[in-house]
C-alpha cells in the first residue's frame, strides 16, 4: 500500500500542472488563411500551373468534424504560343464539411477528409479576346460551379493557432478552359472560442 502511494504521490509531481488541451470541441469554430499552388509547383515563369488564397471559417462539431465556410481566389496559366501564356482567373465560395479521420492522443495533430460545393466567376485574359499578336480568344468568362475534396492536416502549435497543410482536387462546370486542378499548400488556423 505504501509503494502504491508513494508511486502516485510520484506520478502526481511529474505530472502537476500538465493537462491535456481542449481542442476542436462542439461550439468551437477557426479562421484560416491558406495558400496553394495549383496544377503543379508556379513559378513566375511557368507555363501551365498556377496558385490559389482562400480566408474559411470553419465551426467545430461533435467529434471534432466541421463546417466550413469561405472564398478563394485561384489563378491558372493557359500556355500560348512558344513562350506566351493566357491568365484564368477563379473567384469562388465555397460550402463544405470535413470529417475527422485520425488524431493523436495529446490532440496537436488532426487528419480530415471532406468534400465540398463551390459556385463563383471565371474570367480568361482578363475579358480581353484580342491576344497581344492579333489573335482572338474564343474561350469568354463564365459562371461556375462544382465541388472539391479534401485531405486536410492541422498541427497545433498552441491551443489558439494550428498550422495546417491540404491536398485538394477541384472540379468545375461552366467553363471552357478546364475542370479539374489540383491544388496543395499551407495555411495558418487562428481558434476562436
Amino acid at each position: 500500500m505504501r509503494k502504491a502511494i508513494m508511486i502516485i504521490a510520484a506520478m502526481l509531481a511529474l505530472f502537476a500542472g500538465q493537462a491535456m488541451a481542449q481542442r476542436c470541441l462542439h461550439g468551437m469554430s477557426a479562421v484560416e488563411i491558406k495558400a496553394d499552388m495549383a496544377d503543379g509547383c508556379y513559378t513566375g515563369s511557368s507555363r501551365d500551373c498556377g496558385y490559389s488564397f482562400g480566408v474559411y471559417y470553419s465551426v467545430f462539431k461533435g467529434g471534432a468534424n466541421t463546417w466550413n465556410f469561405g472564398g478563394e481566389y485561384l489563378q491558372t496559366y493557359k500556355p500560348y504560343g512558344e513562350n506566351g501564356r493566357i491568365p484564368v482567373a477563379q473567384f469562388t465560395g465555397e460550402v463544405g464539411y470535413n470529417l475527422h479521420l485520425l488524431s493523436d492522443y495529446s490532440q496537436t495533430f488532426h487528419l480530415y477528409g471532406g468534400a465540398s460545393a463551390l459556385g463563383g466567376y471565371e474570367t480568361v485574359n482578363w475579358g480581353k479576346h484580342v491576344l497581344p499578336d492579333g489573335s482572338t480568344l474564343h474561350n469568354g468568362d463564365a459562371f461556375i460551379y462544382g465541388g472539391a475534396v479534401t485531405l486536410s492536416a492541422d498541427f497545433y502549435i498552441s491551443d489558439k493557432i494550428a498550422l495546417t497543410a491540404n491536398v485538394k482536387e477541384r472540379f468545375v462546370f461552366g467553363n471552357s478552359t478546364g475542370h479539374f486542378h489540383t491544388q496543395y499548400g499551407v495555411g495558418i488556423k487562428f481558434i476562436i472560442e
